[in-house]
Order: C-alpha cells, then sequence, then structure tokens
C-alpha cells in the first residue's frame, strides 16, 4: 500500500526560536525518544491572548506539578502553547483508524500536541498533551482548533468519571485563546491540557501495520508492553500477553460505562486505548430514560454506536489490533490467527462476569446465586417500558433497600408504577437471602450508584453559558459532578431533564 508519509513537510522544532518558561515540571519524554516515523516533531501554534479558565489543583499535585506555576502567566502561556515548558519535546503522534467501520490509513493528531511525560506521585507514568493547540502535519485541511464548549464538555465528563471510578483521561487545565474558530458557527477558542495513562491507540498500531512496517509494529509493542503490560514481558509469548490485558482492560471498561449509563458516541479505533482509559470525549452523554438503543451522537447515523452496542463495537476494535498483532504472532499464518483468537476469547467472560457484578452491587447483591441475572435484566426491562430514570431509579433502590417505605421514590419514576410493584416483592426476597443488614446494604449501594451525573441539559446549558463568556455554570456543575456519590441535597443536579429541556443529540466539535 503506497501511503502518504506525514514526516514529509514537518515543521522542524528550532529549539532557539521556541520560547522557554521554567515551571518545574520534570519531564521524561520516552515516546518521544522513539523512531522519528512515529510522529512529527513541532510545538504548539501560539494563540492571541490566553486567559486562564481553571486548573485542576488536586490532579496538579497528584503530578507533583506547581499549579501557582500553572496559573502563572508563564505557566498560562504553556497551557495555551505560547510558550514550551523546559524539559518538553513537543510532538504531534501518528495513528490510523476505523471511523464508523471506514478505515483511514493516516489520521494522528491533528489538534495535539503531546508535551511530554512525567512520572506522578503515585509512580505512574502520565502524558500531557495541548488539545487545541493549532495545525499539525495530521490536521488534514482542519484548523486544529478547538472551541470552548468542546473543551469544557472533555472537562466536565472527564473529571466525573474519574470521580465515579473509571479509567480514564483526565483534564489538567483549560485556557481561553481569545481567538476565535469557525464551526456551525463563530465560537470562542480555547485549549484543553489532557493527561493520560498514555495516548498509544488500537489505531496507532493500524498505522504501521497498514504500511506492513512490522519492524515499527514490534518496537511499539515493545514499548506499550514496558508502559503498560510489564508483566507480559516475562511471559513465553509476550505479545498475545499483551493483547490478552487490553482484552481484559477494555472489557473491565466498557462494563463500567454501561454501569452508568454513559454512551461514548464515537467508539472508532483511534479512540480505543491500549491502556483501558477512556478517551476522547466528543459526542458523549448519559442516558436518562433507559434505552438499549439510545443514540446521541448527531453523526452516529446509523446507531453504529448506541448504548447497547458498545460492547460488540468494543469486541470489534480489539478484533482490529490483533489483526495489526499477528506478524508478531508467528511467521505462520493460521498459527497466528489461532493464537489472536485464544486472545480474544477472553473478552466475554471478562465482559460477562464484570457486567454482572456491577449489575448485582447496583441492587444490593453481594453473592452471586441463580436467577439474579433475570432479576436484573428484567428490572431494566421494566425501566425501559416505563420510560424511567437510568441514574435516579438505582439511586433510590438504596433506600429502598433499607425501608420499604421508600418503594414510594422509585414507583413514580415509571410511567406505570404497577411494573415496579410487581418486581419489588421478588427483589427483596431475595435481598433477604443475605446476611446483611439495610443500613450496611444501603451504605453499599451509594458508593455504585452516582447520584449526580453529568446530565446532558446541565453540560449543554454550562457549554452554552461559556459560550458567551460566564464560566459560574461549568464551576458549579464541575463541583457537583466531582462528588457524585455523596448523600447530599443536589438540587436540580440530580434531577432528569424536564421535557422541554431533554438533549437528543450531541456533537463532536471537531
Amino acid at each position: 500500500m503506497d501511503l502518504p508519509d506525514p514526516a514529509l513537510g514537518t515543521p522542524t522544532l528550532d529549539r532557539d526560536a521556541v520560547r522557554r518558561v521554567s515551571l518545574g515540571i520534570t519531564f521524561d519524554n520516552t515516546y518521544a525518544r522513539l523512531p522519528e516515523r512515529f510522529f512529527a516533531r513541532l510545538p504548539a501554534t501560539p494563540v492571541a491572548a490566553p486567559r486562564l479558565v481553571r486548573v485542576n489543583r488536586p490532579l496538579a499535585e497528584l503530578l507533583g506539578i506547581d499549579a501557582d506555576a500553572l496559573e502563572s502567566p508563564g505557566g498560562v502561556a504553556a497551557l495555551a502553547g505560547n510558550a514550551v515548558p523546559e524539559g518538553a519535546d513537543p510532538i504531534a503522534q501518528a495513528y490510523a483508524g476505523h471511523q464508523f467501520g471506514g478505515f483511514t490509513p493516516q489520521l494522528g493528531d491533528g489538534r495535539a500536541i503531546l508535551l511530554g511525560e512525567v512520572v506522578a506521585r503515585d509512580g505512574t507514568r502520565r502524558d500531557i498533551q495541548l488539545k487545541g493547540s493549532g495545525p499539525t502535519p495530521f490536521s488534514r485541511r482542519g484548523d486544529g482548533r478547538a472551541a470552548i464548549g468542546p473543551v469544557l464538555r472533555e472537562f466536565i465528563i472527564s473529571e466525573a468519571m474519574y470521580a465515579m471510578g473509571v479509567p480514564t483521561t483526565r483534564s489538567l487545565a483549560a485556557v481561553r485563546t481569545g481567538e476565535r474558530v469557525l464551526r456551525e458557527t463563530v465560537l470562542p477558542g480555547a485549549v484543553l491540557t489532557r493527561i493520560a495513562a498514555s495516548h498509544i491507540r488500537v489505531g496507532t498500531f493500524q498505522y504501521f501495520a497498514a504500511r506492513q512496517d512490522v519492524d515499527a509494529l514490534s518496537i511499539l509493542a515493545d514499548y506499550a508492553i514496558a508502559r503498560h503490560d510489564p508483566e507480559a514481558a516475562h511471559a513465553e509469548r509476550p505479545y498475545e500477553a499483551f493483547l490478552a490485558g487490553v482484552v481484559a482492560r477494555q472489557a473491565a471498561l466498557v462494563a463500567r460505562w454501561l454501569h452508568l449509563g454513559f454512551v461514548h458516541g464515537v467508539m472508532n479505533t483511534d479512540n480505543t486505548t491500549v491502556s483501558g482509559e477512556t478517551i476522547d470525549y466528543g459526542p458523549c452523554a448519559f442516558l436518562e430514560a433507559y434505552d438499549a438503543g439510545a443514540v446521541f451522537s448527531s453523526i452516529d447515523y446509523q446507531g453504529r454506536y448506541a448504548y447497547g452496542n458498545q460492547p460488540g463495537i468494543v469486541q470489534w476494535n480489539l478484533a482490529r489490533l490483533a489483526e495489526c498483532l499477528l506478524p508478531l504472532f508467528s511467521d505462520r499464518q493460521e498459527d497466528a490467527m489461532e493464537r489472536a483468537k485464544a486472545a480474544l476469547s477472553g473478552f466475554a467472560p471478562i465482559f460477562t462476569e464484570a457486567y454482572a457484578a456491577g449489575l448485582r452491587a447496583k441492587i444490593g447483591l453481594a453473592t452471586a446465586r441463580d436467577g439474579d441475572d433475570a432479576l436484573v435484566e428484567d428490572l431494566l426491562r421494566r425501566m425501559a417500558d416505563g420510560e424511567a430514570d437510568f441514574t435516579l431509579t438505582f439511586r433510590r433502590l438504596c433506600d429502598a433497600a433499607a425501608d420499604p417505605a421508600a418503594d414510594a421514590a422509585v414507583r413514580i419514576l415509571f410511567s406505570d408504577p404497577a411494573a415496579y410493584d410487581e418486581w419489588a416483592p421478588r427483589w427483596r426476597a431475595r435481598l433477604a437471602e443475605e446476611p446483611v443488614d439495610g443500613v450496611t446494604r444501603r451504605h453499599a449501594m451509594r458508593r455504585v450508584n452516582p447520584l449526580v451525573i453529568p446530565r446532558n441539559h446541565l453540560v449543554e446549558e454550562a457549554l452554552a453559558a461559556a459560550a458567551r463568556n460566564d464560566d459560574g455554570p461549568f464551576e458549579r456543575l464541575l463541583a457537583e459532578v466531582t462528588r457524585p456519590y455523596e448523600e447530599r441535597d443536589a438540587g436540580r443536579y440530580a434531577i432528569p431533564a424536564k421535557p422541554a429541556e431533554r438533549v437528543t443529540q450531541t456533537f463532536c466539535g471537531t
């Protein structure tokens, strides 16, 4: 396959011409030390008038970064791309990907720059990336910029997901650029500083597989193993152990999404990480009324990435990763295929058990017994038929598990309350089989059933206000969603949208 070389015409990073600032960040940039064909080396494009929206101070502390330094003029300049922190080695990473089932052999960071890597206080390595930082050789005629809405959407939802215990990239900072970007309308520009265990995607492997660059595949796989699966290096078959590790992480991740009613919206292979973190919060959304077929993304015309389709899509994406690794498994195609299938076969049992265990916990069951799956699935079916709010139903079950008088608050969520009335006695009979008192059970259920999620209408409200230069709704929503399980009077943040407020479509923002 004759494919374009992204390195052709790549600007050279003139280290003398780039403004450097000292922020006291200790970088150790291992990815930038890989062969040059893995990335394009260039700095971010400066912006007109950077202004800080927010620094995530707890995350800065975890990373060992001085939040005060980030909030200083030099720090804001670095977060906006107007300066490069000392020790950083900025690059745009190369990758490919299947987008809605169609393969594109060259995608890459079209509006992002990886500044470098730091080792956090907990010993984990983290990427620091600027998103919306200007054009790169991978921009495909795009402007390389981001609007304030998508930046703050990712900030809100990634931090909410982290607070809910979901593996995810995180948001360190958001900066307004003082410039405008043209999408459907003219919008204020912004840059997000994203933190990730790495930005290695299924699509990164696809990039080199499409070029039949087996040497690069081997280098990338060895690097990914060292970074994410060091124990696989000692396995009899390291590359198969690596694939099995990715399969296990992704199976557990998608189960967590379903437990929370999360719909990613654009599960392309370039949005599937080998680290097992959720990445790229574009047209994502959360269920309100339970619906396995729910689609929010404005570009998902066929419902490929509907809520209930997500496990199957993850499996499909993992099969694409397995295809890339075949040359590393064996020189014999038939043998390589059998090894790939063996690794992929781990998905179904891991996902099934994780999904079932999570649902049992959501209805207060600490042990597994025959009939539990049917009991939960019957509740979900009744929720779908009765258009019951997903998050609120499970949260109110926490109180009902401790006191039957609390049933009243659950049953009114169903269009026909009799649907709940018919289910509840069987649920209580099952609860009675476990030696757990009601107060203990309620406490355990509140740890897995959030009170507050980033409800779609509240997210859109915050983004619309930010586009008018009012960050107050963003700040208030962020404060609520980062305390998802805490019992309190959360007011409007804990209740579904009114009919006139419902959000039926979400947008990517690129």
